[in-house]
Parts: structure tokens; sequence; C-alpha cells
């Protein structure tokens, strides 16, 4: 049976508490040939007068996917992938012209031992920008505080699903609660501490047994639900797990008032006034590949497809969970401008709110906030443009 995904974004969080593409060439170094960049004329934005790194390298939480797509749209028809490492290098790329510097993307996940970002930002600080999750930055902020620049996903895909033939009535989490639905979950994460804390769902019926696979949910015949995300497991449910093999139905915990940025894009925090110059090249560029990559996201989920063959972590993504990942961040607006016409943008209000409902389970865990944490230490829209904006 095939394995869906196991996400430790947040999961890490709660942890700590506890503790034509085959052309292309592959390099046990992991670098592009510079000769290869210095042969290319810089484009309308130059990254590296700006002051930004030769090497750009950004961490990402999980191996390659479509919600990663707008990173992999930086890179052009030249690139190198070092399977060995989990990377993938080339001149970094905005509007099909050149930077003046390369970008490494790096894997998560099983590729850096499932550390957390954040953590692992400390340990290699060759690092320039990582995925930090919202709750996950509030959490090390002490230990490891890293200030995010950009947001490529407005809403956090992370969801609960469950089988609409047994709880035909249920609309909502709390309604298939109420019909006595056990909610299985990976353990640790910090949204179902939440949930439980306020009663949303009891903390009788919920199992953090969740181990990837849908194994448990096929056995419970319909009887339990569980977590996972929105972009992918309906349709790998429907259409790649045979012994399950119909429609789920799902509501995004973001819809229950729990509100992270996903995935959002940080350096370290006592780096940002030193990087601001890069930053404000950089950031643009960043969303400019996010309307590029959803206007037209097939060259990018090409690459993901061949990297995620070439890695060879055990993790499984298809074409068509790429595809209907891509249309269905775009339908929920997992990927969007938020309330105003800007993509990746902070709603500060927002973030605060988070702040204000994980403290007090941050404190519970002996974990708690950097004393004086504010929104400004976590968040900054200082590099954003606002004129940027995905096509409504």
């Amino acid at each position: 049976m095939r394995s869906t995904r196991t996400r430790l974004i947040a999961a890490s969080v709660v942890a700590l508490s506890a503790v034509t593409l085959s052309a292309c060439s592959t390099d046990a170094s992991g670098t592009t040939d510079s000769s290869t960049s210095s042969d290319l004329a810089i484009g309308s934005t130059d990254l590296a007068a700006a002051g930004c790194p030769a090497n750009v390298v950004i961490q990402t939480d999980w191996n390659p996917e479509a919600e990663h797509g707008h990173l992999y749209e930086l890179l052009g028809d030249d690139y190198t992938i070092d399977a060995s490492n989990k990377l993938v290098s080339g001149p970094l790329m905005s509007k099909g012209e050149y930077t003046g510097v390369n970008v490494e993307i790096r894997a998560g996940g099983p590729a850096i031992g499932f550390q957390s970002v954040s953590s692992q930002m400390y340990t290699d600080t060759d690092i320039t920008l990582g995925y930090v999750v919202s709750d996950e930055a509030m959490q090390v902020s002490d230990s490891l505080p890293t200030t995010a620049v950009f947001a490529p996903l407005d809403k956090s895909p992370l969801m609960v699903m469950w089988d609409p033939a047994t709880y035909p009535d249920a609309e909502t989490i709390p309604d298939v609660v109420a019909e006595g639905a056990i909610v299985r979950y990976f353990d640790g994460y910090t949204y179902m501490e939440y949930l439980k804390s306020t009663g949303v769902i009891p903390a009788e019926q919920v199992d953090g047994g969740y181990d990837g696979t849908p194994a448990s949910f096929v056995a419970a015949a319909g009887k339990d639900a569980q977590q996972g995300f929105a972009s992918a497991e309906p349709y790998i449910y429907q259409n790649e797990v045979s012994s399950w093999g119909k429609p789920v139905k799902y509501q995004l915990i973001h819809d229950l008032g729990y509100q992270p940025y996903i995935s959002a894009m940080a350096v370290r925090s006592g780096e940002l006034e030193d990087l601001s110059p890069c930053l404000t090249a950089l950031v643009p560029v960043l969303q400019q590949a996010e309307v590029d990559y959803y206007a037209d996201p097939a060259a990018a989920n090409s690459l993901i497809l061949d990297l995620v063959d070439q890695y060879d972590t055990g993790w499984v993504y298809t074409q068509g969970v790429a595809d209907y990942s891509v249309k269905t961040q775009l339908e929920l607006g997992l990927a969007s401008n938020g309330d105003n016409d800007t993509v990746g943008d902070f709603d500060t209000d927002r973030v605060g709110d988070l702040l204000t409902k994980v403290a007090p389970i941050f404190d519970k865990l002996g974990t708690p906030v950097k004393s004086g944490l504010t929104v400004d230490d976590l968040v900054t829209n200082e590099f954003i443009d606002t004129s940027i904006g995905l096509d409504k």
C-alpha cells in the first residue's frame, strides 16, 4: 500500500517540548557550474548588486510537492539535481531572466532527519531562508528566533476528513465529533492541543496514533475521522488508495479559528537587518514566482515529479496529485491574495490572534514563548511589493 504524507511541520513544534528534464545534469556537489551562470546576462533584477548571497539557499519542510511550486518556478532550464543530498540548484531566474545569483532548494522531512526547519536553520547557517510555520516560530522564539518575510500560502491546507457515507449529515468537524467520531491525528500537532483546550474536540475523542498511512482509516470502515492536507488526501484516498476508493469530506482547521501561516519563508531574526537590502529585491521575485507558477504550473510540476523520483525517500507523488493540489489550492484560497490584492503578505492581526491562543499552550508544555514577544518579531511586510498579486 502506498504511503501518504506524514507532515512534521507543526508536529515538530510540540516535539521540541519533549526534546526537457532528462537533459539536466546530476552532480554530487549539488551546485551549478559557476561558468554556466556567469555566461548569463543579468536581467532587470540584479540580486547580486542588492547584496544577496551568491547562492541563496532555501530549506523546505518536506519532499518536493505542488505546495512548493513557487520555489521550483525560480529555476530555469539549466539546473543540477543532487539526489544524494536531496537538493536542486541553478541560476535564480525571474520572469525568464537571470538575477545574478544561484538558488539551492533543499528538501525537508526525511532529508533532514525530520528535524524542524527552525532547528536546521540554526544548525546550518548556509541556509538563507527556511519554511517556518507560525506556531513553530512562536514556540522556539527564545532559542531559535526567526522572522518571516513572505507567506506563499494564505491558509494552511491542514484539515480533518471523514466518510460522508457514514456521517451524511456532518458538514463540519464539530458535527462529526458530535456524532461520536474519533479524530486520528499525528501526535504533537499544536492545533489539536488548541482544539482540545477549547472543547472543540473532547480529549477522549482524539487518537494521536496517525502514522501517515491509510491503514487505520480504512480499517475503521468510515467510523473514524483523520487529519490530512486538503490539497492531497481527498484525491489520494479516492483515486490512489484502492482499499478505500471513494470520496471523503473535510473541513480546514483554518475554519475553526486556528490560523498559522504554514511554510512561511523566514530568516534568522538576528540576520534580518543585514539581509534587508537583499530581501528588498528578493521578496518581490518570490512573489512573482508564485504568480507565474499558478498561471502555468506545468514545468515546475514536471521538475517536482522528477525530483521525487530521483530523491527516492519513499515519498510517492503523482501527476494526478500535483494537478489536484494546484486546483484545490486556488479553489479553497490556500494560495490567494487574502483580503487585499497582494500575494505573500501577512495579516498581522491574525498573527497576533494566534500568538494569544498558543502562548498558554506553550506555557503548559514548558516551552514558553520569548518574554515580550511581539508580532513584529515574528513577521514583516517590509519587503512585500503590494502591486504583485495572483490574478482574480
